[in-house]
């Protein structure tokens, strides 16, 4: 029994509209619709609670039919938020503990956080009624879409879980091709971790975690997926150009040119990305083999068809081996390198600053981070729940200073970790290892502000002691640039 009927009629009316059109689209044809279910029979309806359990029956039967990928693509930019909103209330009201019916949960609400009734009414913040948890809008416009469903309880283990997809999420942001991404388990990690959440993953605050990480990580793999795509592509015409007809082996299996020219990105893209990720493992494969290669040359000059260079010629006139250079040479620090990891940072500081002044005080000193505890000061935890950061004075600037010192030390540390999980030298490694580099160059300026506020550590007692407090942060900052100079050095 429900409490509304009609109601519940009208909402699994749209669902049933939307089903039916995407497998109409799916089979190349129009789906019979049963006579009891049309528009003008359901209108007629004198039992609104038979009704009810026909049309739930015949929706229950539409969705065993639609795969996530099918739903993904009827996911489409000219859809009707409306019809997104229905979607989300049917699955989140008439939810299974089944994988897919999850899997389609998520999908719906990563639809709406990218397509907004308004354009970015996402990107700002807003506050709890306690005035001190942040709540953002999107979870905002859930609570208001789930209102009439029954909403999970999330339990405190889950709420541990769902803080480990921002970490992931920078991750993902760093890299720099599409191996490295596909290298670095991120897929199968989140698909694990949205596995563990279970009925969870219908709470309105997990689904406003997860579709912005959803969002953010999708463009970055289309993005990383094209560039490799067409660095295959930009091969395969050079072999086909100089009379050859394979790329290379994978798993045992020649790539032709014909095979390359017939992959399809929509088409691939299209997949679930748990059906997809062997495709995509392979691809991934292929272009790291063919980044093995020197470069094709078409002719040779002169000079190379005299002799070899020296070195290539070894003893007895074997081919010598080069050798491996292991060791990191860090390359120039650009001014986009600077902005992002400075983004970072405002970051961590605003992480740091929300969690010390909601927490309890007794342990409030101790911030969970990724991979440790940061352990904060009397005067550090005082310097970021201070409430007079705006403007300018010895005071403002010596929390400001420790703020920022201390969010630099917690990003070495971060960095300094994910560097001991990754294989030296690998492209993860290097990514880590540059943001390393970025970071010793922000904290080199620390001394500087430093200098600045020693000529007034005389003024009073009070400044005195903040002065102190502030060497202290800075101490440990110098120790944690020296940890991390000496990873690099290894």
């Amino acid at each position: 029994m429900v409490d509304d009927p009609r109601w519940e009629i009208a909402l699994l009316a749209t669902v049933q509209a939307f089903f039916q059109r995407l497998l109409s689209d799916h089979i190349g044809g129009p789906l019979p619709t049963p006579a009891e279910l049309t528009a003008d029979a359901v209108a007629q309806s004198a039992d609104a609670q038979v009704t009810h359990q026909q049309i739930h029956l015949w929706i229950q039967f539409l969705d065993m039919a639609i795969t996530p990928a099918m739903l993904r693509i009827g996911l489409t930019s000219d859809l009707d938020p409306e019809v997104a909103e229905a979607l989300l209330r049917y699955f989140a009201r008439y939810r299974n503990d089944s994988a897919s019916n999850r899997d389609k949960t998520d999908l719906v609400a990563t639809f709406l956080f990218r397509h907004p009734r308004v354009p970015g009414q996402w990107e700002s913040r807003g506050y709890g009624l306690d005035g001190s948890i942040p709540l953002s809008p999107f979870e905002i416009a859930l609570l208001e879409i789930l209102s009439e469903s029954d909403v999970p309880v999330l339990p405190e283990e889950h709420v541990q879980l769902l803080r480990e997809f921002d970490p992931l999420l920078e991750q993902a942001k760093r890299f720099r091709d599409f191996p490295a991404l596909m290298d670095s388990g991120i897929i199968p990690r989140v698909r694990q971790l949205k596995a563990s959440l279970g009925e969870s993953i219908y709470h309105p605050g997990v689904l406003a975690t997860l579709a912005p990480y959803n969002a953010t990580f999708r463009q970055r793999f289309h993005e990383l997926f094209a560039a490799a795509l067409e660095e295959i592509r930009s091969f395969a015409r050079q072999i086909e150009e100089l009379g050859g007809s394979i790329l290379g082996t994978v798993d045992g299996f020649a790539v032709t040119v014909e095979h390359v020219a017939a992959m399809n990105e929509e088409y691939l893209l299209g997949f679930d990305y748990a059906a997809a990720l062997e495709k995509f493992r392979r691809l991934a494969r292929l272009k790291r083999e063919l980044e093995k290669r020197p470069p094709i040359r078409r002719r040779h000059t002169a000079e190379q068809m005299v002799s070899p260079p020296a070195h290539a010629v070894g003893q007895g006139g074997a081919a010598a081996a080069p050798a491996l250079d292991l060791r990191y040479v860090p390359g120039a620090i650009t001014q986009q390198a600077v902005s992002v990891e400075e983004a970072k940072l405002r970051l961590v500081e605003e992480s740091i600053r929300v969690f010390v002044r909601v927490a309890d005080p007794k342990i409030r000193q101790i911030v969970p981070m990724r991979y440790f505890n940061l352990t904060l000061s009397a005067a550090e935890i005082e310097a970021f729940t201070t409430d007079y950061l705006e403007g300018a004075s010895p005071q403002v600037d010596t929390a400001r200073t420790i703020q920022r010192t201390v969010a630099i030390t917690a990003r070495m540390t971060t960095e300094m970790e994910e560097l001991k999980r990754a294989p030296r030298m690998s492209s993860i490694w290097r990514m880590h290892a540059d943001c390393l580099v970025v970071l010793l160059s922000l904290a080199n300026r620390i001394p500087e502000a430093l200098a600045h506020l020693s000529l007034v550590r005389n003024e009073s007692p009070d400044r005195q002691d903040s002065h102190a407090a502030l060497h202290a942060t800075v101490e440990r900052l110098k120790m944690r640039a020296s940890e991390s100079k000496k990873v690099l050095a290894a």
